[in-house]
């Protein structure tokens, strides 16, 4: 059974290592970050099948952070999990650093490169694909954003999930409904994602992406269904979550806090999600 206090503080620490970075670095995507942080931290610390020790395990569960400029948030959890060093968070977007503004495959655990947006579920297709044509038993999760539904490549790699029964792909929508230049209604409204993904053959599961309890749950149920199926969990989340003055706003997608707007926000998150 997941210990849910413990990852609700795992979370937490996700979420100040986040604003710690990107206050020091002065760049960096905090928004996603942060609405990402309970499933990252449930991913890492609960869910997956992973070895810091040895990164390369055949064996180990996959992760896809397609929703790249997310990658605080991942560098934390490598980092905690103990693929490196603490002390290299703060070298975030350095030139000399593996810890760029996307995740790449020359930082430990990182399984896929990503940046341009709408890849990340098709080289996870074929990570799941490969797992079944070598009949190895691990489990290869995808997280994208709202805004990559807007992406024609996302639609034709779900249609080649569904017809090859990757029931061991779990997609994840963090659905906090902002994009880079405004909310998803306004920049290119996406309906219904739930319903989409169902019309393409996936298993749903609805959550609230910050209540973890429910998130453990949805991934228990991602890997026990048994259906035949890919899975698509759409986690509903508030684009940097936990700052008061940033929920919500698309221009934190890419933003800085300066000295007054980091103070604030630490304290904030130091007391943790209500």
């Amino acid at each position: 059974m997941p210990d849910v206090s413990k990852l609700k503080e795992t979370a937490k620490q996700l979420r100040l290592d986040v604003l710690d970075m990107i206050y020091k670095a002065q760049t960096g995507h905090i928004g996603g970050s942060l609405s990402a942080a309970d499933m990252v931290a449930a991913l890492y610390f609960y869910k997956m099948k992973h070895d810091p020790k040895n990164p390369a395990w055949e064996d180990r569960d996959r992760f896809v952070l397609s929703k790249g400029h997310a990658a605080p948030v991942l560098y934390s959890a490598l980092a905690r999990s103990g693929y490196f060093e603490l002390s290299e968070l703060d070298r975030l977007r350095q030139v000399d650093s593996h810890l760029q503004g996307a995740p790449s495959p020359k930082t430990p655990g990182v399984d896929m490169s990503a940046g341009p947006l709408g890849q990340g579920l098709s080289a996870a297709v074929g990570m799941a694909l490969a797992a079944k044509a070598t009949n190895k038993n691990y489990n290869v999760y995808c997280m994208i954003g709202d805004g990559e539904m807007q992406e024609g490549q996302i639609w034709e790699a779900a249609m080649t999930a569904a017809k090859y029964k990757l029931e061991n792909l779990i997609l994840i929508l963090d659905r906090n409904k902002v994009q880079m230049s405004g909310t998803n209604d306004e920049m290119m409204p996406i309906g219904d994602p739930g319903e989409k993904f169902e019309s393409f053959g996936f298993h749903i599961i609805r959550i609230d992406g910050h209540c973890m309890e429910q998130v453990t749950a949805a991934l228990d149920e991602a890997t026990e269904t048994g259906c035949g199926k890919p899975v698509a969990i759409i986690s509903e989340t508030v684009k940097s979550k936990g700052i008061s003055f940033m929920e919500g706003l698309a221009e934190w997608h890419g933003k800085a806090p300066n000295k007054g707007q980091y103070e604030i926000a630490r304290a904030e998150l130091e007391r943790g999600l209500e």
